[in-house]
């Protein structure tokens, strides 16, 4: 049989990028990690690490045999939060991936609350607008924002929550080229867009009718924060999620253009890989986030963010 302190050193191995990485997380001489790893690969016979002075590469069989190493530990690790959460309140690292927007308007207020609720948490928030993939860069919960249905995986799903998106302008904009009064006026407006190819902009009433405009580019960004500024600066109409423009329009910096109508829905979406959406510090996580989220769609007079 396999020692599993073997496949532990390998694990660490890979996921540190070298022998050198592993040994410093690890805190043990690096010729340690090399010697298990080589003794794993003497007893499985095969070449699991292509290894030079400047090189640290998987083999084929290397990668597989590192999916099942990472997940011999994560039932490991599963194992030892069963005590821990008898025992203790949640612990551990926890990685978690989002997008900018996220990070900036959901996340920014929230995570001190949640490190003070959980202070055995030590989490990692990695900030990209980059695909990334989840299993493979070894993150334990993603949150992301869509707006049509997330493609089938093998990854868990939450849903956290479910929110408008506005037309939103500064009133001194509105004073001075007036305000709409039906969606077609909006193609008499400069808009901020959020680049070339999305120039349109597709609004739909409580009953159902819908309306495509096209206002004047006046702005092309594909960041949310850089649209917000712009808006309250007064440089044109812009259409973004209620909870990103709600403190804006709520110090009256900003204020809602035709509010019988909306341009469209965005979905935030917790997503776990299924070892991991078992952990005790991971399912904290993501319920501590989702009632924050539900508790503010509530205040807002929401109740469309229900987790699923």
């Amino acid at each position: 049989m396999l020692n599993l302190n073997d496949l532990y050193f390998f694990a660490q191995a890979v996921e540190s990028g070298s022998f050198a990485g592993a040994a410093r997380v690890l805190n043990t001489p690096k010729s340690t990690v090399s010697k298990r790893v080589a003794e794993l690969e003497g007893r499985l016979g095969v070449r699991l690490i292509h290894r030079t002075s400047r090189s640290f590469a998987l083999t084929d069989i290397g990668r597989e045999v590192f999916e099942h190493a990472r997940a011999v530990l994560i039932e490991a690790e599963s194992a030892e939060a069963v005590v821990r959460r008898r025992l203790a309140e949640p612990s551990g690292t926890i990685k978690l991936t989002t997008s900018v927007p996220v990070a900036q308007f959901y996340l920014a207020d929230q995570l001190p609350v949640l490190a003070r609720t959980y202070p055995k948490l030590m989490l990692q928030v990695h900030v990209s607008d980059r695909f990334v993939d989840v299993v493979q860069e070894g993150f334990d919960i993603a949150i992301r924002s869509h707006f049509g249905p997330l493609p089938d995986s093998s990854l868990v799903q939450r849903r956290a929550k479910t929110e408008p998106i506005f037309v939103v302008a500064a009133p001194a904009y509105l004073e001075k080229r007036g305000a709409p009064v039906g969606p077609e006026a909006l193609a008499e407006h400069d808009g901020l867009l959020i680049g070339p190819s999305a120039t349109a902009w597709r609004l739909r009433d409580a009953d159902g009718q819908e309306c495509q405009v096209k206002p004047h580019p006046r702005l092309l960004a594909d960041e949310s924060s850089l649209l917000l500024g712009a808006a309250e600066a007064g440089l044109g109409l812009t259409c973004l999620p209620e909870e990103i423009c709600r403190p804006a329009m709520t110090r009256g910096r900003l204020v809602r253009v035709l509010p019988g109508w909306t341009a469209g829905m965005v979905t935030t979406t917790f997503l776990m890989p299924p070892r991991r959406s078992q952990l005790p510090a991971v399912r904290a996580t993501v319920d501590f986030l989702a009632s924050r989220w539900i508790k503010a769609d509530a205040s807002a007079g929401h109740g469309s963010g229900a987790p699923v």
